[in-house]
Protein backbone atom coordinates (compact mmCIF):
# COMPACT_ATOMS: atom_id res chain seq x y z
CA UNK A 1 0.00 0.00 0.00
CA UNK A 2 1.53 3.08 -0.86
CA UNK A 3 1.53 6.34 1.77
CA UNK A 4 1.08 9.83 -0.08
CA UNK A 5 3.39 11.94 2.29
CA UNK A 6 4.48 15.44 2.52
CA UNK A 7 8.70 14.95 1.39
CA UNK A 8 11.12 14.37 4.72
CA UNK A 9 12.86 17.30 5.84
CA UNK A 10 16.52 16.98 6.41
CA UNK A 11 16.20 16.71 10.00
CA UNK A 12 13.13 13.90 9.75
CA UNK A 13 15.80 12.20 6.95
CA UNK A 14 18.83 12.23 9.48
CA UNK A 15 16.78 11.00 12.32
CA UNK A 16 15.51 7.80 10.11
CA UNK A 17 19.74 7.27 10.36
CA UNK A 18 20.38 7.93 13.58
CA UNK A 19 17.26 5.64 14.83
CA UNK A 20 18.75 3.18 12.62
CA UNK A 21 22.58 3.85 14.18
CA UNK A 22 20.94 3.27 17.53
CA UNK A 23 18.95 -0.05 16.77
CA UNK A 24 22.15 -1.42 15.66
CA UNK A 25 24.62 0.14 18.28
CA UNK A 26 21.56 -1.69 20.65
CA UNK A 27 22.65 -5.44 19.64
CA UNK A 28 25.84 -4.55 21.28
CA UNK A 29 24.18 -4.84 24.81
CA UNK A 30 21.73 -7.55 24.38
CA UNK A 31 21.88 -10.25 27.02
CA UNK A 32 20.23 -14.06 26.63
CA UNK A 33 19.93 -16.21 29.30
CA UNK A 34 22.42 -18.80 28.77
CA UNK A 35 22.16 -22.36 29.78
CA UNK A 36 25.52 -23.88 31.95
CA UNK A 37 25.56 -26.63 29.28
CA UNK A 38 25.63 -24.01 26.79
CA UNK A 39 28.08 -21.36 28.36
CA UNK A 40 30.23 -21.23 25.65
CA UNK A 41 27.73 -19.39 23.58
CA UNK A 42 27.38 -16.98 25.74
CA UNK A 43 29.46 -14.75 23.86
CA UNK A 44 27.04 -14.47 20.39
CA UNK A 45 23.94 -15.27 22.21
CA UNK A 46 22.72 -11.75 22.79
CA UNK A 47 23.51 -10.89 19.39
CA UNK A 48 22.23 -13.74 17.81
CA UNK A 49 18.95 -13.08 19.92
CA UNK A 50 18.56 -9.83 18.81
CA UNK A 51 20.08 -9.18 15.21
CA UNK A 52 17.13 -10.70 13.01
CA UNK A 53 14.52 -8.45 14.71
CA UNK A 54 16.94 -5.21 13.95
CA UNK A 55 17.40 -6.37 10.30
CA UNK A 56 13.44 -6.59 9.78
CA UNK A 57 12.90 -3.71 11.79
CA UNK A 58 15.73 -2.06 9.23
CA UNK A 59 14.08 -4.09 6.69
CA UNK A 60 10.45 -2.54 7.37
CA UNK A 61 11.36 0.91 7.54
CA UNK A 62 13.49 0.53 3.96
CA UNK A 63 9.98 -0.09 2.57
CA UNK A 64 7.87 2.18 4.04
CA UNK A 65 10.75 4.72 3.12
CA UNK A 66 10.60 3.51 -0.57
CA UNK A 67 7.25 3.02 -1.24
CA UNK A 68 5.81 6.29 0.26
CA UNK A 69 4.88 9.29 -2.17
CA UNK A 70 6.71 10.88 -3.29
CA UNK A 71 9.52 8.82 -3.42
CA UNK A 72 12.81 10.01 -2.22
CA UNK A 73 14.29 11.90 -5.07
CA UNK A 74 16.25 14.88 -3.61
CA UNK A 75 19.88 14.56 -3.35
CA UNK A 76 19.47 14.24 1.02
CA UNK A 77 17.00 11.83 0.37
CA UNK A 78 18.72 9.53 -2.09
CA UNK A 79 21.22 10.02 0.04
CA UNK A 80 19.74 8.73 3.18
CA UNK A 81 17.85 5.82 1.30
CA UNK A 82 22.13 4.94 0.17
CA UNK A 83 23.35 4.97 3.57
CA UNK A 84 20.40 2.88 5.42
CA UNK A 85 20.05 0.27 2.51
CA UNK A 86 23.50 -0.25 2.65
CA UNK A 87 23.32 -0.43 6.71
CA UNK A 88 20.70 -2.96 6.06
CA UNK A 89 22.70 -4.96 3.37
CA UNK A 90 25.78 -4.99 5.81
CA UNK A 91 23.95 -5.64 8.77
CA UNK A 92 22.24 -8.86 7.15
CA UNK A 93 25.86 -10.19 5.79
CA UNK A 94 26.72 -10.12 9.03
CA UNK A 95 24.25 -11.79 10.56
CA UNK A 96 24.45 -14.56 8.02
CA UNK A 97 28.34 -15.31 9.30
CA UNK A 98 27.21 -15.03 12.49
CA UNK A 99 24.74 -17.76 12.33
CA UNK A 100 27.30 -19.65 10.21
CA UNK A 101 29.46 -19.26 12.56
CA UNK A 102 27.01 -20.76 15.26
CA UNK A 103 26.29 -23.39 13.18
CA UNK A 104 30.13 -25.04 13.20
CA UNK A 105 30.24 -24.52 16.70
CA UNK A 106 27.37 -26.68 16.78
CA UNK A 107 28.68 -29.36 14.58
CA UNK A 108 32.64 -29.06 16.75
CA UNK A 109 30.40 -29.89 19.92
CA UNK A 110 28.30 -32.73 18.03
CA UNK A 111 31.35 -34.35 17.40
CA UNK A 112 32.90 -37.47 19.39
CA UNK A 113 35.95 -36.28 21.09
CA UNK A 114 38.90 -38.51 22.08
CA UNK A 115 39.87 -39.12 25.39
CA UNK A 116 41.93 -36.32 26.68
CA UNK A 117 45.13 -36.13 29.37
CA UNK A 118 44.08 -33.61 32.63
CA UNK A 119 44.62 -30.38 32.27
CA UNK A 120 47.68 -29.88 34.80
CA UNK A 121 49.23 -26.36 35.81
CA UNK A 122 52.52 -26.18 35.90
CA UNK A 123 54.41 -25.48 38.92
CA UNK A 124 54.30 -21.40 38.76
CA UNK A 125 50.25 -21.79 38.28
CA UNK A 126 49.88 -20.96 34.78
CA UNK A 127 49.26 -23.32 31.56
CA UNK A 128 49.52 -22.63 27.80
CA UNK A 129 46.93 -24.17 25.81
CA UNK A 130 48.62 -25.78 23.20
CA UNK A 131 45.53 -24.94 20.54
CA UNK A 132 44.71 -21.96 21.75
CA UNK A 133 47.82 -20.26 22.80
CA UNK A 134 46.24 -18.94 25.87
CA UNK A 135 47.93 -18.99 29.14
CA UNK A 136 45.53 -19.89 32.10
CA UNK A 137 45.84 -19.39 35.63
CA UNK A 138 45.26 -22.49 38.09
CA UNK A 139 42.10 -19.94 39.23
CA UNK A 140 40.80 -19.88 35.30
CA UNK A 141 42.04 -23.49 34.37
CA UNK A 142 39.26 -24.88 37.47
CA UNK A 143 36.65 -22.82 35.75
CA UNK A 144 37.14 -24.12 32.80
CA UNK A 145 36.96 -27.52 33.70
CA UNK A 146 34.00 -26.65 35.70
CA UNK A 147 32.08 -25.02 33.00
CA UNK A 148 33.81 -27.90 30.42
CA UNK A 149 32.31 -30.45 32.84
CA UNK A 150 28.67 -29.08 32.56
CA UNK A 151 28.88 -28.86 28.79
CA UNK A 152 29.89 -32.24 27.98
CA UNK A 153 33.02 -31.28 26.86
CA UNK A 154 36.97 -32.23 27.43
CA UNK A 155 38.44 -28.83 28.60
CA UNK A 156 40.80 -28.49 25.64
CA UNK A 157 37.25 -28.69 23.37
CA UNK A 158 35.41 -26.12 25.86
CA UNK A 159 38.47 -23.45 24.92
CA UNK A 160 38.12 -24.57 21.71
CA UNK A 161 34.69 -23.59 20.92
CA UNK A 162 34.71 -20.92 23.50
CA UNK A 163 37.31 -19.14 21.47
CA UNK A 164 35.38 -19.61 18.07
CA UNK A 165 32.41 -17.63 20.30
CA UNK A 166 34.70 -14.85 21.14
CA UNK A 167 36.17 -14.42 17.61
CA UNK A 168 32.71 -13.99 16.26
CA UNK A 169 31.41 -11.61 18.79
CA UNK A 170 34.21 -9.77 18.12
CA UNK A 171 33.12 -10.06 14.25
CA UNK A 172 29.44 -8.85 14.78
CA UNK A 173 30.74 -6.27 16.84
CA UNK A 174 33.08 -4.63 14.74
CA UNK A 175 30.36 -4.53 12.17
CA UNK A 176 27.71 -3.45 14.46
CA UNK A 177 30.10 -0.55 15.50
CA UNK A 178 31.09 0.37 12.08
CA UNK A 179 27.64 0.35 10.66
CA UNK A 180 26.43 2.67 13.63
CA UNK A 181 29.31 5.22 13.54
CA UNK A 182 28.79 5.38 9.47
CA UNK A 183 24.89 5.93 10.58
CA UNK A 184 25.35 8.77 12.25
CA UNK A 185 28.26 10.16 10.29
CA UNK A 186 25.83 10.04 7.49
CA UNK A 187 23.10 11.45 9.84
CA UNK A 188 25.33 14.37 10.35
CA UNK A 189 25.82 15.16 7.07
CA UNK A 190 21.95 15.30 5.87
CA UNK A 191 21.02 17.35 9.14
CA UNK A 192 24.11 20.10 9.00
CA UNK A 193 25.85 20.01 5.35
CA UNK A 194 23.67 18.70 2.86
CA UNK A 195 23.07 20.81 0.33
CA UNK A 196 20.86 21.03 -3.02
CA UNK A 197 23.45 19.66 -5.46
CA UNK A 198 23.74 16.34 -6.57
CA UNK A 199 26.80 14.56 -4.78
CA UNK A 200 29.35 13.12 -7.54
CA UNK A 201 33.12 13.57 -7.41
CA UNK A 202 35.22 11.97 -5.04
CA UNK A 203 35.09 14.26 -2.69
CA UNK A 204 34.04 13.36 1.41
CA UNK A 205 30.34 13.88 0.71
CA UNK A 206 30.13 12.39 -2.97
CA UNK A 207 28.85 8.94 -0.98
CA UNK A 208 27.31 7.96 2.04
CA UNK A 209 29.73 6.80 4.46
CA UNK A 210 28.93 3.45 4.50
CA UNK A 211 28.59 3.15 0.68
CA UNK A 212 32.27 4.14 0.67
CA UNK A 213 33.51 1.70 3.38
CA UNK A 214 31.67 -1.19 1.64
CA UNK A 215 33.48 -0.16 -1.54
CA UNK A 216 36.72 0.11 0.29
CA UNK A 217 36.07 -3.68 1.50
CA UNK A 218 35.11 -4.66 -1.95
CA UNK A 219 38.72 -3.67 -3.30
CA UNK A 220 40.27 -5.02 -0.03
CA UNK A 221 38.61 -8.25 -1.03
CA UNK A 222 39.63 -8.74 -4.99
Amino acid sequence: MTTHRAPLTRTELADLLTDAAQSVSGILTAEYPTAVSRSYLHPVLGALSTGPRVVGELSDRVEEFVAAEPRPSTPAGLFTLASYASALGWLTESFAELTASVEQIYTRVGIPTEPHGPVVAPPDGAERDGESGFAFSALELAAIRTAAEAADLAPDDYVEVLSESLLAASRITDACVEISNGLLEDAAYVRDEATDHVWIGEGPGSLPTLVRSLLARMEVAV
